[in-house]
């Protein structure tokens, strides 16, 4: 059978209408893949599962949230739609606008957005403009123009934003039959971490689940103002999609950890390219840099022996790889070249 969407799936637990036409692409249902080749290579005894987020319409969880955002928008009778994005957001709203028939409006940091992302804004007709500035800088003005103009943000800023992306994790709890006790995940502008938390909770409370995770966040040690407890008025990291200095979602990011008794923690690009080449090798999964924070940081607390022995352990990978070509061909080797010769192929493979 074929599935509706997270709107259709989990209409009584979002605050929308309750007779709306609903805007979908039909994200959602993303795989959860246990990992034990990863938990090894970590040495974690706990059982690892990827929430595959990449695997959403658009290649990111940004769509969870956007369908429910431009679902809303259309019923307020908007006729356009603008964010600020490092890349993901841009290419979910840009999709999910031209499919509603809206206009879709994007500032971005120029030069920081990885062209695969870049090119499914430009592809799906959305107006994009790079300004001299980053990210934050770039969501200053998009609240500013919305006050100016008659457009609405879908940027997490959104209530409607969470509301999507909180789906996730009641997919994890529905094929778990239980919340896990441990949820590490890249934090950026920290709205997914946000709406986890919100999506867990609401399954406890609803008798869904008895039990709530650890939140985990996990943020590039030279984008972590939450990690630092300030903001940065230049971030910079690998993971372009959590370069960001200011989160719009500071508050219920915090709320998340010390609600939870999780902690947010920061890793270097070197390790998270380390855990980007890693998940790729031992389970075939491929995932974006920023994703691959959240392997990043469940080594970290791994090599601590802070994730005890029988754990179970959820990872989510926000983005499929390919929105980020050019970091997998800087880090992977170079192939070998040579003439088309049975021999030389042969002696080149090594076998």
């Amino acid at each position: 059978m074929r599935w509706p969407g997270i709107i259709a799936t989990y209409r009584p637990h979002l605050s929308l209408a309750g007779h709306v036409e609903v805007v979908t692409l039909h994200e959602g249902n993303t795989p959860l893949i246990e990992a034990p080749r990863l938990a090894a290579a970590l040495g974690v005894e706990a059982r690892v599962f990827l929430k595959c987020e990449g695997m959403n319409p658009t290649g990111s969880f940004k769509d969870r949230g956007m369908t429910v955002a431009i679902t809303a928008a259309r019923v307020e009778g908007a006729s356009s739609v603008i964010c600020a994005s490092t890349g993901n957001t841009s290419a979910s709203a840009a999709a999910y606008a031209a499919r509603a028939g809206l206009d879709a409006f994007v500032l971005i940091p120029k030069g920081k957005v990885a062209a695969g992302k870049l090119s499914q804004a430009v592809a799906h007709g959305a107006h994009v403009v790079a300004i001299d500035g980053n990210f934050d800088a770039a969501l200053d003005l998009v609240r500013e123009i919305a006050t100016r103009r008659d457009i609405t943000i879908v940027n997490s800023t959104n209530p409607y934003r969470l509301e999507g992306q909180k789906t996730a994790a009641f997919e994890i709890c529905d094929v778990l039959g239980q919340a896990p006790d441990y949820h590490f995940l890249p934090v950026g502008n920290a709205g997914n971490i946000t709406a986890y938390w919100l999506g867990y909770r609401e399954y406890r409370q609803w008798g869904v689940v008895a039990s709530l995770p650890k939140m985990m966040g996990v943020q590039s040690a030279g984008a972590a103002p939450l990690v630092l407890g300030h903001p940065i008025d230049d971030p910079e990291t690998v993971a372009s999609a959590i370069r960001i200095g200011n989160p719009a979602s500071w508050d219920g990011a915090i709320n998340a950890r010390d609600g939870s008794g999780g902690v947010i923690a920061s890793v270097t690009d070197d390790e998270i390219l380390a855990a980007y080449r890693l998940l790729a090798s031992t389970e075939g999964v491929f995932a974006e840099p920023a994703s691959a924070a959240a392997v990043a940081g469940l080594a970290k607390h791994g090599r601590a022996r802070q994730i005890e022995e029988g754990a179970t352990v959820v990872c989510t990978l926000t983005g499929h790889g390919l929105k980020d070509p050019d970091t997998a061909t800087g880090v992977s080797a170079h192939p070998i070249n040579v003439a088309a010769d049975l021999g030389l192929v042969e002696a080149a493979l090594g076998i």
